[in-house]
């Protein structure tokens, strides 16, 4: 239940020492739950005894599982790689994420837990929430709706594009709330201004899927919308969001996270920017020690707001080449299997960049001597298989630097 206090619920401001305890009741019950009910960690924690994880330090001596293995798996094990603890046909939703990835959504009120990243950011009950994020296939859209909805508000399942439409909408329906990327809610704004259309509802947001750079949010601000962020993943959930106070990402409070060396996986001081790894409590996709490949940092301390979990620095990156580009995950394999497509590419990179706090997404191709006129081509590879659009330009041999990079992200985040 929300609280008059601008807490979603007593767990947000609970002792350090509460919180703990709750962990370690927690944690035995999850891993007993995992061995029991799902079959690739029946594997993995063949060797473990439930009981003895309730701590922090037992959890760390298990194995970590990484995202990035997840597609190996599922294409072993169809469709969800022996990590769900139901039968495909007992889930809700079945959405497929860039690599691909198939997650599930299983009947659950609120299943992803964003619910609290909302109410942070000002969503209350009977408010109405224009929703941008994206309905097909990808499950970002809803994850906000189904959060939405566990408040008590209203939802207008915008999805993406169709800017005049949503304009039209926003005039007729004055939504006082929105979910969605920080870039598109900037079109939206600034559209209605040239147009006239009346945007003046919009008075709060939460936005997720990009980096929301302090030059964005102060474009946002200025536009009418106090914008905060929301930090989860398809599979995991919520991770962390920002409250009013804007000093870091507070950890939601259905997560363990750990702060890790990309490299040795050990834990890195605080302050030091390391992997980030959650483990969950969700029973229905038991992800123990769920290495995510984001970069953070923890910080010192509590919240200013009141809120006393772990907070996060912010998203720094990642450990490996995976970018995030227009709120969807392109991975260096993705890129990698379009270029394979033309035998003319001898190499090729993808270089992301912001334009007017817009990503823009560059694909560099060196081809062979001779080649020309396939720009369309390698672009509908790109579209078909990152379902992004780029703009393709042909380099000549030997331009792009042997780094072994496929992805650049050139962006800056000031």
């Amino acid at each position: 239940m929300t609280r008059p206090d601008g807490h979603f619920d007593a767990l947000e401001t609970r002792t350090v020492e509460a919180r703990e305890k709750a962990l370690a009741e927690a944690l035995p019950r999850q891993i007993a739950n995992a061995k029991a009910k799902t079959p690739y960690y029946a594997e993995a924690l063949r060797a473990v005894e439930p009981a003895a994880v309730a701590s922090r330090k037992a959890l760390a001596a298990l194995a970590i599982t990484r995202k990035s293995s997840v597609p190996a798996l599922q294409k072993k094990s169809m469709p969800f790689g022996g990590l769900v603890a139901l039968p495909p046909g007992e889930v809700g939703w079945i959405f497929q994420s860039p690599g691909p990835i198939y997650e599930p959504e299983t009947r659950r009120p609120d299943y992803w837990r964003y619910a609290r990243a909302l109410y942070a950011a000002g969503a209350r009950r009977g408010d109405v929430v224009h929703n941008s994020f994206a309905y097909h296939l990808t499950p970002a859209g809803r994850i906000v709706e189904s959060a939405a909805h566990a408040i008590g508000c209203a939802v207008v399942p915008a999805g993406t594009g169709n800017t005049e439409l949503q304009l039209k909408v926003i005039a007729d329906l004055k939504p006082s709330f929105y979910g969605g990327t920080p870039s598109f809610l900037k079109i939206l704004l600034e559209r209605g201004r040239e147009t006239g259309a009346d945007v003046s509802s919009l008075k709060n947001a939460s936005v997720g899927g990009e980096a929301l750079p302090p030059s964005l949010r102060k474009a946002l601000n200025d536009l009418g919308v106090f914008v905060l962020q929301g930090y989860g993943t398809a599979d995991l959930g919520l991770i962390a969001y920002e409250s009013r106070a804007m000093e870091g990402l507070i950890v939601d409070e259905g997560v363990l996270v750990e702060i890790l060396h990309p490299g040795t996986g050990e834990p890195v001081a605080e302050g030091e920017v390391g992997e980030v790894v959650v483990t969950t409590f969700n029973p229905d996709y038991p992800l123990i020690r769920f290495a995510t490949g984001d970069l953070s940092a923890a910080l010192p301390g509590a919240s200013p707001c009141g809120r006393t979990n772990m907070r996060l620095k912010g998203w720094l990156g990642r450990a490996d080449q995976t970018t995030k580009i227009k709120g969807m995950f392109v991975m260096p394999t993705q890129a990698q299997a379009a270029f394979a497509r033309h035998k003319e590419i001898l190499k090729g990179r993808v270089v992301v960049s912001s334009e007017n706090n817009a990503d823009v997404m560059t694909v560099l191709c060196e081809v062979a001597p001779g080649t020309a006129g396939i720009e369309a081509a390698i672009a509908q590879s790109i579209q078909d298989v990152c379902k992004l659009r780029a703009i393709v330009k042909l380099v000549p041999v030997g331009s792009l630097a042997s780094d072994g990079k496929i992805i650049e992200d050139a962006r800056s985040y000031a």
